[in-house]
């Protein structure tokens, strides 16, 4: 039987707690990973490993946090995502609403995009797959 949204949510919940340490009633789904649970770079690594575990499902490097499109010249101009690289995102991230990214692609607004919803989003996609 396939998990109902709430069902999801509550377990990437349970995984965010475990894996960053916050309280329950910080993590919402408008939570930012970085500035409102804290989230570094090494837990990202964590979160992935624990989603996996959790759900018994595969994460390939990049997928749900896909920061080489961030690191590449060929879609980044000074800081800032081309319209090329904008497209790549979208379409390496169905799982996040960018909207509010086309208006202003600085790469260092990123991790705003990072949020609980984004990762339930990407769970619910990856079990429905």
């Amino acid at each position: 039987m396939a998990l109902s949204r709430d069902e999801i949510f509550s377990r990437v919940k349970s995984v965010l707690i475990e894996a960053l340490g916050v309280d329950d009633d910080e993590v919402n789904e408008t939570a930012t990973l970085s500035d409102d649970l804290g989230a570094e770079s090494i837990d990202y690594l964590d979160i992935v490993f624990r989603l996996e575990k959790d759900f018994s499902i595969k994460i390939p490097r990049g997928e749900l946090f896909p920061d080489d499109l961030l690191n590449n010249p060929e879609y980044v101009d000074s800081g800032k995502l081309t319209e090329v690289g904008l497209a790549k995102l979208t379409e390496a991230m169905p799982h996040a609403d960018l909207s509010g990214f086309a208006d202003d692609p600085d790469v260092s607004r990123m991790p705003d995009f990072f949020t609980v919803k984004t990762i339930v989003n990407y769970v619910e996609l990856k079990l429905a797959a």
